[in-house]
């Protein structure tokens, strides 16, 4: 895939927007040492604080967590905020690891790119780079994920989707506990039911929606108000 070119000696800004403060603090000053030319233009851990950086400043690259410390998606907002500004900001999604519908949504989301943490800040720094040259930054395994699942998935579209008011008062349930970030077990202790019936009201919760998957719960909920408590550990699996 041929990139854009770019003069070799500009210096790309970049944007942090890390799960928590001090993880951010650590990813900037990494960069700043690594001897690219990056400016870090701004680093934090909350949505509107990224959005905010976003906006002042418009840079080349956002580095973004799936989870943020006000909610376990909000990177994914920060994620749809940028792809809809018109602004022609790269973005990568960080994650802890690979999450196969984390993947999956983050490249249906716009993403230019899916990092996993615990890998070289000088592969972040080369994944930067290739993200601002035009390039996707993407691993074998998640190439795979995209190719077994592009042809049944439906597009990360919210625009369409029908009022929270038609679920039962269960389905509505599941719904608020996972917005809090709760997994399925987790979800089943909760509501003292077996961890298949989680999965067939979250089944029935997408069908009357028009969702197909728990990031477009999540936004779905967000875009209407739903408040998200601070991130759990977050299982993705239906």
């Amino acid at each position: 895939m041929h990139g854009r070119a770019h003069p070799p000696d500009e210096r790309i800004t970049v944007l942090l927007a890390a799960a928590n403060t001090m993880g951010g603090q650590l990813i900037a000053g990494a960069l700043k040492r690594c001897g690219d030319k990056f400016d870090i233009v701004g680093s934090t851990s909350s949505y509107a604080d990224a959005v905010q950086i976003f906006e002042a400043f418009k840079p080349h690259v956002a580095v973004i967590s799936t989870a943020l410390e006000d909610g376990p998606m909000n990177g994914f907002r920060v994620l749809q905020r940028i792809q809809t500004s018109g602004v022609n900001t790269a973005v990568v999604m960080l994650m802890d690891r690979n999450e196969r519908e984390l993947v999956v949504d983050s490249f249906r989301g716009g993403a230019k790119g899916v990092f996993c943490r615990g890998s070289s800040v000088r592969n972040l720094s080369k994944c930067i780079r290739t993200v601002h040259s035009g390039q996707l930054w993407v691993s074998n395994d998640q190439l795979m994920f995209l190719l077994d699942l592009i042809t049944r998935l439906k597009p990360l579209h919210l625009s369409q989707s029908k009022d929270m008011r038609q679920l039962t008062r269960r389905e509505a349930d599941v719904v608020r506990l996972v917005t809090d970030g709760m997994k399925n077990s987790d979800i089943a202790r909760e509501l003292h039911v077996a961890e298949h019936t989680v999965r067939n009201y979250l089944y029935r919760v997408f069908d009357k929606l028009g969702l197909s998957s728990r990031v477009e719960l999540v936004l779905h909920a967000l875009a209407r108000g739903e408040s998200v408590a601070p991130p759990h550990s977050l299982e993705l699996h239906r």
